[in-house]
């Protein structure tokens, strides 16, 4: 038996710049070549050409859902010039996935933007929520049949690199780091890669998104959210009210904008202390991740049900979740530990319509290609895809509907 709807999503997400390979007129082009201490993306894994190939794996495997981006750098490469073969591009790739039977859950920003975007002052330039305005009634015309539409993919960390990159600018910081992986300095990992961002920083995307889910609510028929990245964060004690404070910097505030929404995309890899100074670093230990993060497949419930509580009842859909290691086996059991607090928070009245694993494909991790999060392994000279294990053993817990995942008799506080 099984609490979760028959319609729920099982499937995989990717972001375009990870995968799709040569973004030319993105932000994040220009910041990989300008940053010595970055990794370039490259030919990514040639997704771009390879999308079916992608797609077919998920659909094989018994998975019902695929979550992947439409990239506004490739949309619009000039300001006011859409192009009419990209958007046909991403069309093609919709139609691709309602026709392998995978329900497409489509992202319109995922980190990066255009370079005469970010020329222009990126997301607190005047002007900035006009522009993507106007980039989302674009592609709104490529949206029909998709039900699912996330706006923007964590904004929460997409105001952390906005306050870094104009902590660059004034001096405060000297370079630019991965907004994923965790630095180490003298063997401890380090929680403030990117700063806990002032809420000046956060409030245009709040605009933005408004502004999106408006414009899709009028010329589509998506359900329509955006995504969020969870840290699970607990207070140390004695440091409740500084909890309070991070907490709603880092999180509360993107939530309670998805208030009235049609879903919200619950993100989410492992838990996080707040002590009198802020995010507690993860210290180093043997199960950590390939990214620093500690090992806590628990933090998914947590998340959820935050989630939920604090959006006041808008109905969650897991965007990603997932863990960065080169054990496929260990990925199987923290995936299952993870689903089995999902669907206790089921049982306990949350709402939740889909789990979409973080990665479908081993990719570019902003910065990095070491950490390996996917599904199917790529090799980056042939781009032969090779899924692992754990690709079929999630399509066979779709097939079930999840009836094979025990909830766990109680939750870790």
């Amino acid at each position: 038996m099984t609490t979760l709807r028959p319609d729920f999503l099982w499937g995989a997400s990717t972001a375009p710049h990870q995968i799709e390979g040569n973004n030319i007129n993105s932000d994040w082009w220009v910041r990989e070549e300008s940053s010595p201490g970055m990794q370039l993306s490259g030919d990514a894994v040639d997704s771009y050409h390879r999308y079916r190939e992608d797609m077919q794996l998920l659909a094989d495997a018994g998975c019902n859902s695929y979550r992947f981006g439409v990239e506004w750098a490739r949309i619009e490469p000039r300001p006011g010039h859409f192009s009419r073969a990209e958007l046909a591009h991403y069309r093609r790739m919709i139609e691709t996935a309602i026709e392998l039977g995978l329900t497409p859950v489509v992202t319109l920003h995922h980190f990066s933007s255009p370079r005469w975007f970010a020329d222009r002052g990126g997301w607190t330039a005047d002007g900035a929520i006009d522009h993507f305005r106007a980039y989302v009634t674009e592609v709104a015309s490529i949206l029909g049949g998709v039900e699912w539409v996330a706006t923007i993919n964590e904004p929460n960390m997409l105001a952390m690199m906005e306050m870094l990159m104009d902590q660059m600018k004034s001096g405060e910081a000297s370079e630019w780091k991965s907004p994923t992986v965790e630095a180490a300095e003298e063997g401890k990992n380090l929680a403030n890669n990117l700063p806990v961002p002032h809420r000046k920083y956060g409030e245009p995307f709040v605009e933005a998104h408004h502004a999106a889910r408006e414009v899709l609510h009028e010329l589509t028929d998506a359900k329509v959210g955006w995504t969020v990245a969870s840290a699970a964060l607990t207070p140390t004690p004695g440091n409740e009210e500084k909890f309070i404070e991070v907490q709603y910097d880092y999180e509360n505030l993107y939530l309670e904008a998805a208030r009235g929404d049609d879903f919200i995309g619950v993100q989410s890899y492992s838990s996080q202390a707040v002590d009198a100074s802020g995010l507690v670093p993860h210290p180093p230990h043997p199960d950590n991740t390939m990214v620093g993060t500690a090992y806590r497949p628990d933090a998914l419930g947590m998340a959820v049900r935050h989630a939920w509580e604090v959006t006041e009842g808008v109905p969650v859909l897991v965007t990603e979740n997932g863990l960065a290691t080169t054990d496929d086996e260990r990925r199987i059991a923290y995936t299952q530990e993870a689903l089995g607090h999902l669907i206790a928070a089921s049982e306990d009245g949350v709402d939740v319509r889909g789990y979409l694993h973080w990665t479908l494909l081993d990719n570019y991790e902003w910065g990095h290609w070491e950490p390996t999060f996917g599904l199917v392994g790529v090799d980056r000279e042939t781009f032969v895809r090779t899924p692992k294990p754990s690709l079929g053993w999630l399509g066979n817990v779709a097939r079930l509907n999840g009836a094979n995942i025990l909830a766990p008799a109680s939750t870790r506080p």
